[in-house]
């Protein structure tokens, strides 16, 4: 399949993997739709990577209405759309559930899964109507297991891997086909807070953005349905299918234990 002229939907594409999407696709000939809640870093990548005809709007994906307005000048611009990638995304609260707010557990899914709902529920319409489309979420490798300080993240990207996998069912013979998208370790700025770059991030987001985003390309171009890349996400994807949950989860707390801030858990933890 050619990607010349296909019209790209892009949503956080002002940095990281949004803009790494950008990059390829753009390199592949199509035209974009980018999105991201930061119009200065949004800008930036429409000067690298697009074209006369590229469509920029700056908003927040838990925006319903923004959203469906950008769809609507989407189609105006372009009078269609072939792929939609759901990719903005946070990173959470950083702390153990027992201190998560009711107000970060609700950013987050804002974010990370109502973004992808409103993604879906304003383009998806455009591509039933043509017959065609492809349309990608972007869960994470913590949507096949949970992770310690990752409570609300986890919860979002899970949330996302069930919808679509949904979509996938009550998408069959439609011409309209739905992806889900698990990235491990990518070297983004998620792996920040307040500036600062976590030792999480440090150790495990080390896979370069480009490199995702080209496989996710070549991934769709054949139609795959699930699609897991990156640092660490293949022993991620094996164990989240063979390996019992109680097992996994002291496995994963095991991994990642050494380069968490423990101060949460004392005097709540045996040595």
């Amino acid at each position: 399949m050619s990607l010349k002229d296909k019209v790209v939907v892009i949503t956080g594409a002002g940095s990281g993997m949004g803009r790494a999407y950008a990059k390829v696709y753009a390199a592949a000939g199509a035209r974009l739709a980018l999105n991201d809640f930061d119009a200065a870093s949004l800008a930036e990548t429409v000067a690298l990577h697009g074209g006369k005809d590229t469509l920029s709007a700056a908003f927040d994906v838990s925006d319903r209405e923004a959203m469906f307005g950008f769809a609507e000048d989407v189609m105006r611009a372009f009078g269609q759309v072939d792929i939609v990638i759901n990719n903005a995304g946070v990173a959470g609260g950083n702390k153990p559930v027992w201190e998560l707010s009711v107000a970060d557990m609700e950013r987050t899914l804002r974010i990370n899964f109502y973004g992808v709902v409103h993604g879906t529920q304003a383009f998806l319409p455009h591509m039933l109507a043509a017959g065609s489309g492809q349309l990608v979420n972007v869960s994470s490798i913590f949507g096949l297991v949970g992770a310690p300080f990752s409570g609300d993240y986890c919860a979002s990207k899970f949330a996302v891997r069930g919808y679509t996998e949904a979509l996938m069912a009550e998408l069959q013979d439609t011409g309209v086909t739905a992806h889900l998208v698990h990235p491990g370790g990518i070297a983004t700025n998620i792996g920040k807070v307040d500036g600062q770059e976590l030792e999480f991030s440090k150790h495990y987001l080390v896979t370069p953005p480009e490199a995702i985003a080209r496989h996710v390309l070549q991934a769709l171009l054949k139609g795959r349905a699930k699609i897991v890349y990156g640092k660490d996400s293949f022993k991620t994807w094996v164990g989240s299918n063979l390996v019992p949950t109680g097992l996994m989860a002291k496995l994963v707390w095991r991994d990642i234990k050494p380069v968490l801030d423990l101060a949460p858990y004392k005097g709540l933890r045996k040595k």
